[in-house]
């Protein structure tokens, strides 16, 4: 009996702590997006050579693959190749010879989506900066895409933030390496050309809603809920009022021409899709997709790029918005609380099993 009563004691505890934590995060990120409204541009964009990432990988492992001896006549010959390298350039300079013609740039851009697309404003900021450097006669942006989809509008922005890349007319290829569905397929159709991996998840061309209807509880429990609305189809479908056929039929015309404005946007992006064909919802494997012509080739996107670094520089950008104090601190107690709560679980489950 003792027992049970430090045990609630301590549960009461914890959960008073819970309470209050919940309480101090809701307040510190409330103070962090505003902090974020009032700072919007504060930012920096990260560039980073791809080639020498590459370079430095085959480099480490070749080293590590190595004698002694061999390591040190590998690394003397590289330091000879830079020094007659300099020299050279110094050479050219003193006799006034042109730059030599630079190498075809490669930009690389990321989106990792979830439902909201909530990376399309980052690489939005990362678009605007590629397209005032990139020369179209040259120059080619790779979007390493992963997305399921998600909110039609969210990510009809973003699919017209690529299309703002094709408009400028600079090559634009798609690279999926696990998926690119609905909304993520309305990315990547934007593109000249799409890679895939494999089995990389491509296609879904379909819209979905879906909401639980709560009328039929609340007038078991005598709750009245009224939908007050000025124009006929203010409101077709509710989740506590009661539903009907008119709303209901109004709401799939709806659905219905949300799928034909998709249909038509791959359509006109990839004319060689029979889009009567995949646009039911169904999803296709790497494979399958290039079979359909949902893709073009089959290829991870390291494949790609580290082939890609043998005819140009290829560049990752990529805009990072600095976290203010607030966000900084409501991560740091949000990962804190999580680490407690899962401690008291492990905690509860270790008693259950004595």
């Amino acid at each position: 009996m003792e027992f049970l009563t430090e045990y609630g004691l301590f549960l009461a505890k914890v959960v008073t702590f819970v309470v209050a934590a919940v309480i101090v995060i809701s307040i510190i990120m409330s103070a962090a997006h505003k902090d974020r409204d009032d700072h919007e541009d504060a930012g920096e964009l990260k560039i980073r050579k791809l080639n020498e990432k590459y370079r430095k990988l085959r480099e480490t492992i070749q080293a590590r693959l190595m004698s002694d001896s061999e390591r040190k006549s590998f690394e003397k010959q590289q330091k000879k190749e830079q020094k007659a390298e300099k020299k050279a350039n110094k050479a050219k300079k003193k006799e006034g010879a042109s730059e030599p013609e630079s190498k075809p740039r490669i930009y690389v851009l990321d989106f990792d989506g979830d439902i909201k697309a909530s990376d399309t404003d980052t690489m939005r900021r990362a678009i605007t900066a590629v397209l005032s450097v990139a020369d179209p006669k040259s120059d080619e942006v790779v979007i390493r895409l992963e997305s399921g989809g998600g909110l039609v509008h969210s990510y009809g922005l973003a699919a017209a933030q690529l299309d703002r890349i094709r408009s400028k007319g600079i090559p634009l290829t798609a690279c999926v390496d696990k998926v690119a569905a609905s909304g993520g397929y309305m990315m990547a159709c934007v593109a000249d050309r799409i890679i895939a991996s494999p089995f990389a998840i491509v296609g879904s061309i379909g819209v979905v809603a879906q909401l639980p209807n709560f009328h039929r509880f609340l007038q078991k429990n005598d709750v009245d809920f009224e939908v007050l609305t000025a124009g006929e189809h203010k409101r077709t479908m509710t989740i506590f009022g009661e539903n009907t056929e008119k709303g209901r039929q109004k709401f799939l015309e709806d659905l219905e021409d949300t799928h034909v404005l998709f249909k038509e946007y791959v359509s006109e992006r990839r004319p060689d899709v029979d889009i009567a064909a995949v646009a039911n919802g169904d999803i296709w494997f790497g494979k399958r997709a290039l079979e359909v012509k949902l893709v073009d080739e089959i290829k991870t996107s390291d494949e790609y790029l580290i082939e890609a670094c043998d005819r140009a520089d290829v560049v990752s950008v990529a805009y990072q918005r600095k976290r203010s104090l607030p966000e900084k601190l409501g991560l740091a107690t949000s990962a804190a609380l999580e680490h407690t709560v899962w401690k008291v679980l492990s905690a509860f489950r270790n008693q259950k099993i004595q």
